[in-house]
């Protein structure tokens, strides 16, 4: 037996879109209905004379097409091919629009490839979006045995399973319920149940566990991660990245429909929060000639120096502010505010610890001032950064760019953040400032 669960050779998979479908005329009917038999004989002979029957019949396979689809269609996957052997974890992650979905309703025999071929090797069980598989006039009770024969199983199967089922999905109450009645946190709770309880031996998990609350996402990774520890193969799609740094010893990044990366899930997760940058991350300000003191530019950096826009929360980041001073004045200093998308203050820091820094007179000319961020201080959350500097005797600001750049921050893995637990940063937190002379 083969030690591979899946695989992927040359996938595509093309969609048409924008294709407005009018009514036809009674003359266009009765002329597609007399010219459909001669359409099929004239396909059936075009595939007898295909050679190419690389993929088994247990596979999911595309015929051959273009590299350029016709007009109006767009290719969701190209020419993507991997594998995954059995009882190994792999995540597949990507921007929106990256055909990671499109990947997973593939091998779930959801929908056909256009191109290459999908192989499985076992028992496959699919969470792909709420409801899935689910009969919407069956209750939950009907709903787990039908699901249980789609992918193979026998009743006395079922039964066995049946009180784990019931008891991880925590909706025994309403059990024979119609699940059209069921909201989508229980649709959510029953589903998964269902298929990581089934004893499927390929589990097809999608974002969609993002839909149940914190406890509950919690105990499905710890059953995906048992399911992988017992032999079984997982494949899993999210935008999680710290639950994708726990639960797969592999990523695959997708982009624009194309196999980016396959590599560990550090060097992937690395890979795809680099690729992902957001506006907003540096500013640069007109010099006006008349302040004495004025901030130039303002940007967050990774330690290498490169300019980010998001950020795992376990890792540190460098915020650097650079100023001009013309005429320093004794007593003042620079200061850095964070602020979280309520326009709450969680974090202010300046750039002197004592009075004798205070008193320390700057020469004429260009400073860059780097803060370090500790990882683990700020949750993950969008957060806007303002840089300030503050003369003696001003209650204001003597130049002060507020909110002006912003860096979204990630969920970097750790138990804290993967579990919904938000710990508040102290404000006045003491940061590392290093402030140098450019010239």
């Amino acid at each position: 037996m083969t030690d591979l669960a899946v695989r992927v050779e040359n996938l595509g998979k093309l969609y048409r879109i924008g294709q407005i479908v009018g009514y036809s005329t009674l003359r266009e009917s009765l002329t597609n209905a007399v010219a459909a038999p001669f359409r099929l004989l004239r396909q059936t002979g075009d595939r007898r004379r295909e050679t190419d029957s690389s993929c088994p019949p247990s596979s999911v396979s595309g015929p051959p097409s273009s590299v350029s689809g016709p007009p109006n269609t767009i290719w969701a996957l190209k020419d993507v091919s991997f594998e995954v052997k059995r009882g190994e974890a792999v995540g597949i992650i990507g921007k929106n629009g990256s055909g990671k979905t499109t990947i997973l309703k593939i091998l779930s025999r959801i929908t056909a490839p256009t191109e290459g071929c999908a192989e499985i090797y076992g028992r496959v069980g699919s969470l792909l979006e709420v409801g899935t598989g689910f009969h919407p006039e069956l209750t939950g009770r009907e709903n787990i045995y039908l699901n249980g024969a789609v992918i193979g199983m026998k009743k006395a199967e079922v039964e066995r399973k049946f009180d784990e089922i019931v008891a991880f999905s925590e909706i025994e109450k309403f059990l024979d319920t119609p699940v059209k009645r069921y909201s989508s946190g229980m649709y959510v709770r029953l589903a998964f149940a269902v298929a990581a309880h089934l004893e499927p031996e390929i589990l097809i998990v999608d974002e969609v566990l993002a839909v149940g609350d914190a406890a509950f996402q919690k105990k499905c990774l710890g059953k995906m991660g048992s399911a992988a520890r017992e032999g079984r193969t997982v494949v899993f799609v999210s935008h999680n990245m710290g639950a994708i740094l726990q639960l797969c010893s592999r990523a695959i990044v997708l982009r624009e429909g194309k196999c980016m990366l396959d590599s560990d899930t550090s060097t992937a997760v690395s890979t795809y929060l680099g690729s992902v940058e957001t506006t907003g991350n540096s500013a640069f300000f007109d010099v006006d000639p008349y302040k004495d003191v004025q901030i130039t530019s303002m940007s967050v950096v990774s330690h290498d120096g490169n300019v980010i826009g998001m950020h795992p929360h376990t890792h540190s980041f460098c915020v650097l502010i650079s100023y001009r001073v013309v005429k320093w004045r004794i007593g003042s200093y620079v200061c850095l505010d964070v602020f979280n998308d309520a326009n709450i203050r969680l974090l202010w820091s300046s750039d002197v610890a004592s009075v004798d820094e205070m008193l320390v007179e700057r020469q004429p000319g260009l400073y860059e001032a780097r803060i370090t961020i500790p990882g683990m201080v700020l949750s993950p959350g969008r957060y806007y950064l303002t840089a300030a500097i503050y003369a003696p005797g001003r209650m204001e600001a003597f130049d002060a760019r507020e909110k002006a750049i912003s860096v979204e921050i990630t969920d970097g893995g750790s138990l804290l953040s993967n579990f919904g637990i938000r710990p508040h940063a102290a404000t006045m937190i003491p940061l590392s400032w290093k402030t140098k002379r450019l010239e």
